[in-house]
């Protein structure tokens, strides 16, 4: 003979003071799953409410196991979170009205270096967060995009100082100016360039709001957008010639932080995949000990 094992979540709290709670669920669990195509290993979030005050608790395996069968999808879609908040909500009838999920992870993308032949891999860490609320279901994106930033005012004193440079050659006839050999010669000198400006690795931290008809995840178009916009992302592999390109892309693109959001508005304002935006951008500042950093949203 069989008996039922007891379940007391659904036994009556004995609480004085019975509460609805906001968000009840389980955070960090491991889950490979795969995203772009791209398996990645995820620690997720998954929570309900609980809008039954006088009920003990929620369900947790049940959105365990609901969980795993995202593990078997090979490609993530956003229709298909929707589907599992539902089935969240389901599962807990009578006991929660909404549901959410927060997937944490890095996107892993091979990238090609600016002139050779040569490729790398570089990491994107995002967060996806979906909720479903009163039968509404919302998205959100966070990605994180790393890339170079050359002080506008370090280069202005780094040109006057390699100015006055030459004068002073030219004043001591040390250089002789009827000589473009003479000059481009004194120019490859480090005696010339005697002063370069500063650069530092920078993060541009994006969340946008994703449209609610839109169902694949835009992991690469927003990527590519963003660094197309700032011009000098991170490289991974390089040669000689790509690490002069990249020079000359940070020395054609200097940057406050002010200039890299702004350049970063212009190209997301009304762009077709997003719905809102709030983006902020960190210059890990090499000359001083301190972060410059800029952040602003558009329909957020």
């Amino acid at each position: 003979m069989t008996s039922k094992l007891p379940d007391i979540s659904t036994e009556h709290s004995a609480l004085s003071h019975p509460y609805c709670l906001d968000w009840v669920g389980m955070e960090n669990i491991a889950l490979p799953l795969y995203l772009h195509n791209t398996p990645c290993a995820c620690k997720v979030n998954a929570y309900v409410s609980l809008d039954d005050p006088n009920a003990k608790g929620i369900h947790m395996s049940r959105l365990y196991t609901r969980l795993l069968d995202l593990a078997a999808t090979r490609d993530l879609t956003l229709k298909q979170l929707q589907h599992a908040l539902q089935d969240f909500l389901h599962s807990h009838q009578q006991l929660s009205k909404h549901a959410r999920i927060v997937i944490q992870s890095e996107l892993q993308i091979e990238r090609p270096a600016l002139i050779s032949q040569l490729s790398g891999w570089k990491s994107y860490p995002f967060s996806l967060s979906c909720e479903l609320k009163q039968q509404s279901f919302q998205a959100e994106l966070t990605l994180e995009i790393p890339y170079s930033s050359t002080c506008p005012c370090s280069a202005a004193l780094a040109r006057d100082l390699i100015q006055k440079s030459f004068q002073k050659v030219v004043h001591s006839q040390q250089l002789d100016i009827t000589k473009l050999d003479d000059i481009i010669a004194w120019l490859g000198k480090t005696d010339a360039i005697v002063a370069t400006p500063h650069s530092q690795r920078s993060f541009a931290q994006l969340k946008f709001k994703l449209p609610k008809n839109l169902d694949t995840i835009p992991f690469m178009a927003l990527i590519n957008h963003a660094e197309q916009a700032l011009a000098t992302p991170v490289q991974t592999a390089v040669k000689r010639i790509d690490e002069q390109a990249f020079a000359l892309a940070n020395g054609q693109n200097l940057m406050f932080c002010e200039d890299a959001l702004r350049r970063l508005f212009s190209a997301f304002e009304g762009y077709p995949y997003i719905s809102g935006f709030h983006f902020k951008v960190i210059h890990a500042e090499s000359l001083h000990a301190h972060d410059a950093v800029a952040q602003g949203s558009w329909q957020w």
